[in-house]
């Protein structure tokens, strides 16, 4: 119980080490086959690893420059969302004041509202008469002191967020700065990283560790590229539907929405509000708003109940129990980051069980 309760302390207060680097080793998984085909043509491995990490990296830039393009323009539209939200705001708050009228005039007898004293407004104030001017004449008034007051621009509410967790900020931009460098040691040393990692374990256990790491990585590469093909499906669905309701910034909300539904048991919800959210100045009635979500929270269902068992449950073989549990405990240890990396950090977790002759057990229970 000591030595468990140590390990979860280290996973808590160590989470921004350990999550960078265990995205850095998802990375270093998923690009192994393209620097292992680089290989076959006879490239040296560290000009492959240089190479398929130059391409990953120019393919996130251009994913974010794609992203940026898109978020300049919501930039520019947002005083428009937020006056939609105001008068949102205010038919709300009018709709709750005339049902708490409402409910006053059924609980309350009749008598007990004509006894209860009226709020009279105050008498408008008489303006008041100019005094007698005296036979002297009044100082002169010296003006008042100009002084130079420079308005300072108001916050955005990112650089507001940012100034105020600026720690937090400045931790989280230096450990993502690592991952790229992680990635590209970790393919280039490859092969002298795994030979050293099995001369750690004794004969009759440098077998066993030699299948657990190949299992993790099939694990972890098949759940990985799996959640990425059903996310693009998605997310190209998503586009198609929010670009036929005319919906602004599709290209956007489509891949957030098709992504943001993969996240385990909240990603209706986390689905639902890009659309609604980008609806917000092109429609006034409330079936509009029915009709969108009704049709994303079946996109949904459709995904997690039918695409999701085919295309990424044989790649982690998870029973429901213990992926609930799981989501459970890395979301409280590591927050967001926790429950996105919940599943493939517990089904390597089994892998290692299943390879383990003592540790078999605990892989039958977290098995399907």
């Amino acid at each position: 119980m000591l030595a468990l309760a140590g390990v979860i302390g280290l996973l808590y207060y160590g989470r921004v080490f350990l999550i960078t680097l265990t995205v850095a080793v998802i990375f270093a998984f998923i690009l192994e086959p393209f620097v292992s085909l680089l290989i076959r043509v006879r490239v040296p491995r560290p000009l492959a690893s240089f190479v398929v990490c130059s391409i990953a990296l120019a393919v996130v830039y251009l994913l974010g420059l794609g992203i940026y393009a898109q978020g300049a323009g919501l930039a520019d539209d947002l005083p428009k969302y937020g006056e939609r939200v105001n008068e949102i705001s205010e038919q709300v708050l009018g709709k709750v004041e005339a049902l708490e009228r409402s409910v006053l005039e059924l609980l309350l007898p009749k008598r007990v509202r004509e006894q209860t004293p009226e709020v009279k407004p105050a008498p408008p104030k008489t303006k008041a008469q100019p005094r007698r001017r005296s036979a002297e004449p009044p100082a002169p008034i010296a003006p008042p002191l100009v002084q130079e007051v420079r308005i300072r621009p108001e916050r955005t509410p990112l650089v507001s967020f940012m100034y105020e967790h600026l720690g937090s900020v400045y931790e989280l931009l230096l450990m993502a700065s690592f991952v790229p460098f992680l990635v590209y040691f970790m393919l280039s040393w490859r092969d002298h990283i795994h030979r050293s990692f099995l001369h750690l374990f004794e004969d009759p256990g440098r077998e066993v560790a030699a299948r657990s790491l190949d299992g993790i990585a099939v694990i972890t590469r098949g759940f990985v590229v799996g959640n990425f093909i059903l996310g693009l499906l998605v997310s190209a669905v998503s586009t198609l539907v929010f670009w036929l309701f005319s919906l602004p910034y599709p290209i956007l909300i489509g891949p957030l929405s098709g992504f943001l539904s993969l996240v385990p048991y909240i990603g209706m919800p986390l689905a639902i509000l890009p659309p609604l959210l980008a609806a917000l100045t092109i429609y006034k009635t409330m079936a509009a708003y029915l009709i969108l979500g009704m049709i994303v929270a079946v996109l949904h269902l459709l995904t997690m109940n039918l695409l999701y068992p085919k295309i990424v449950g044989p790649r982690v073989h998870l029973n429901p129990l213990a992926v609930t549990v799981a989501l459970m405990f890395w979301a409280a240890l590591w927050g967001a980051a926790g429950l996105i990396l919940a599943i493939p950090l517990t089904a390597a977790i089994k892998a290692v069980c299943d390879n383990v002759d003592q540790f078999q057990p605990y892989g039958k229970l977290l098995g399907d």
